[in-house]
C-alpha cells in the first residue's frame, strides 16, 4: 500500500485540540476482505459516531472535560502550593522554570517583587497574596497592577471562584 500523508483540519474546543474533519479516503485501513483488500474504515461516516464540521457546534459538549488553566506559582512554597492543588484539581500547576505559558499567575508577593511578576506576564492575569501584616506588600502587588490582591487566608476561602472568574475572562 503506499504511504500518503493525511489531511486534518483542526480547532480548539475548550482547550483541546480535536481533528474534525478529514478525507474519508485517507482513513481505509486493508483487510482481508474484498476485491480492494479494505474490510472497514477506520471512521464509517454511516454509522453517526464522528463529529463533523458542519454538526460541530450542534455538537454535545458533555464529552469533553472543562477547561485545565495553567496556573504559574511564582514565590510559592510547597505546603502552600499543596493547599492550592487541593482546592484547584482541575487544573495545571507549573513553576517558574516551565516552558508552559500560564493562563493565570498566583505569586507570593512576600517572597517576589510584585513589579517583576507584572513585567513578566502583562497579558495574564495576576493574583497576588501575603499576610495579612504585609500591608507594604499588598499595596506594592495593587500598585504593579495585579487583578486580585489578597490575604493569605483569603485566598484559601475563595481561590475556586477567583481562578475560574479570572480564566473565564481570558476566555
Amino acid at each position: 500500500m503506499a504511504e500518503r500523508s493525511v489531511q486534518v483540519e483542526a480547532l480548539r474546543l475548550d482547550g483541546v485540540e480535536a481533528a474534525v474533519a478529514m478525507r474519508q479516503r485517507d482513513l481505509l485501513l486493508p483487510g482481508a476482505d474484498g476485491a480492494n483488500g479494505a474490510r472497514s474504515d477506520v471512521l464509517d461516516p454511516s454509522d453517526g459516531h464522528e463529529i463533523h464540521g458542519a454538526t460541530l457546534a450542534t455538537a454535545p459538549s458533555a464529552g469533553y472535560a472543562p477547561a485545565v488553566a495553567t496556573i504559574l506559582l511564582c514565590g510559592v512554597d510547597v505546603y502552600f502550593r499543596g493547599k492550592l492543588e487541593a482546592l484547584l484539581p482541575a487544573h495545571h500547576f507549573v513553576t517558574t522554570d516551565s516552558a508552559d505559558w500560564p493562563d493565570l499567575v498566583i505569586a507570593d508577593i512576600s517572597r517576589v517583587d510584585p513589579d517583576d511578576v507584572a513585567d513578566s506576564y502583562p497579558e495574564v492575569p495576576i493574583v497576588g497574596f501575603s499576610g495579612h501584616t504585609d500591608t507594604a506588600g499588598l499595596r506594592r502587588a495593587h500598585e504593579a497592577g495585579f487583578d486580585h490582591v489578597l490575604v493569605k487566608n483569603a485566598l484559601q476561602e475563595r481561590a475556586p471562584q477567583i481562578v475560574e472568574e479570572l480564566i473565564a475572562s481570558v476566555e
